[in-house]
C-alpha cells in the first residue's frame, strides 16, 4: 500500500489520481457498503450409491471438497453420505492438527477407513 497523509491508496494508479479527484470534490474510501454475493447452483456426483447412501471415496480432500462435502450433508439429509478415505488421519493441511476424521467429527459428517470396507 502507498500512504499519503495518514492515507493508504490500494495502488500507485489510486494514488496518482487521487489529487485530481480529491480537487474535485471526491473522498477516497469514506464509506463500506455492505453486499451480498448471490447463490450459485452445483452439481454433485457421488461416487457410489445404493438406494439413499452414498459412498464417497477420498484420498487428497482439498478445502474445497470439504466445503462441498459440508453443505451437501447438511442440505440432503435424505441420503446417508458417508466419506471412505485412504488415510483418515491425514492432516488438512500441513499447518493444522486437524485430521480428516477430526474436521467429518466436528462437522458431522459420517467417514470410514477403507479398510473397513
Amino acid at each position: 500500500m502507498v500512504k499519503k497523509k495518514n492515507l493508504k491508496f490500494r495502488s500507485k494508479f489510486e494514488e496518482r489520481l487521487s489529487r485530481h479527484l480529491e480537487y474535485l470534490g471526491f473522498k477516497y474510501e469514506p464509506i463500506k457498503i455492505d453486499y451480498t454475493v448471490p447463490e450459485t447452483k452445483h452439481k454433485y456426483t457421488p461416487d457410489f450409491v445404493k438406494g439413499k447412501l452414498i459412498y464417497e471415496l477420498k484420498g487428497r480432500w482439498t478445502a474445497i471438497d470439504r466445503k462441498k462435502m459440508k453443505l451437501l450433508v447438511e442440505q440432503h439429509p435424505e441420503f446417508e453420505i458417508i466419506m471412505v478415505f485412504q488415510n483418515p488421519n491425514i492432516k488438512i493441511n500441513k499447518n493444522s492438527k486437524t485430521s480428516y476424521a477430526d474436521y467429518c467429527d466436528k462437522n458431522n459428517i459420517k467417514w470410514m477407513n477403507y479398510k473397513d470396507l
